[in-house]
């Protein structure tokens, strides 16, 4: 019940139709991603450590099957934490399949979803396509995002389970969160579209990490603070992170806004946190 709670708010609160508040915030994507081009990662940004790798069909949606990337140390035990990784708004691209090696070197079975329908954006209009074809279809994608974690409960045996997302999966790392809020123990969110609702936010029973640029248009700060703020009243455990000089997508390396020292830094608390919340056995 619950669970049917939280989506019928979810749903309420982001909106089925693609409202003035939707475009908005497309309108402001697009002014942050103008220049950039999804253009292939550094090889140096790939893991040490070797991790096996697959397609997968993780959801049926539709009656159409949905193909995810999933990666996973070498040798890892059947009950590994799983870990749902959500692409940014270019789509599940190689950079995203990337991190999500990354992600598995760190111990994790990582499942980078497709909620683009197997499309990759090439320009900045074809993103904002495919991620407003997203937003006027919250349902398809909320039951995409259960169908992972079903998936990686179920085939994997993971022990726990967690979602992290960059830009728009951002959000959506959110929107998992709150969908599934008694089934997924810890949210990451790099920059993503928040909800400030705190009696949405009440829902939540997992702990949240966030990573914010404090020059970033597309998600304001004062919009991260007030975030930040409405955790704390819902009594949501939070660690949020406002990097002063960064701006929209500062931790993707390939972006015209990488900001280096801010992405390591990130990612190193990214990582401890992963540890903390989804391996130690305290918790």
């Amino acid at each position: 019940m619950k669970s049917l709670i939280s989506f019928l708010m979810l749903v309420l609160v982001m909106g089925v139709g693609c409202s003035k508040k939707e475009k908005a915030y497309e309108d402001r994507m697009m002014e942050e991603h103008a220049e950039d081009k999804p253009v292939a990662n550094k090889a140096w940004y790939e893991p040490e450590a070797p991790v096996d790798t697959q397609s997968v069909v993780y959801a049926k949606i539709d009656g159409k099957q949905v193909n995810g990337y999933l990666a996973q140390p070498e040798g890892a035990p059947g009950d590994a934490p799983g870990i749902i990784v959500i692409h940014e708004w270019w789509g599940l691209n190689d950079n995203v399949k990337m991190m999500t090696r990354r992600i598995a070197a760190e111990g994790y079975t990582a499942l980078a979803v497709d909620l683009y329908k197997g499309q990759v954006a090439e320009s900045p209009e074809d993103a904002r396509t495919y991620m407003s074809g997203v937003m006027d279809d919250m349902s398809a994608s909320t039951e995409n995002l259960k169908a992972a974690y079903q998936y990686l409960d179920e085939q994997h045996k993971a022990s726990k389970v967690g979602t992290i997302g960059w830009c728009f999966g951002g959000g959506m790392s959110l929107t998992a969160a709150l969908t599934l809020p008694a089934k997924i123990d810890l949210a990451v969110i790099y920059y993503g579209r928040l909800v400030t609702d705190k009696d949405q936010l009440r829902l939540l029973e997992m702990p949240v990490i966030g990573f914010f640029g404090g020059a970033d248009q597309g998600i304001p700060v004062a919009t991260v603070k007030e975030f930040e703020t409405a955790l704390d009243s819902a009594g949501v455990e939070n660690e949020i992170y406002i990097y002063k000089n960064a701006g929209h997508a500062f931790a993707n390396p390939s972006g015209n806004n990488y900001q280096k020292a801010a992405a390591e830094d990130a990612w190193y608390k990214t990582v401890e946190f992963l540890d903390y919340y989804l391996t130690d056995p305290l918790k």
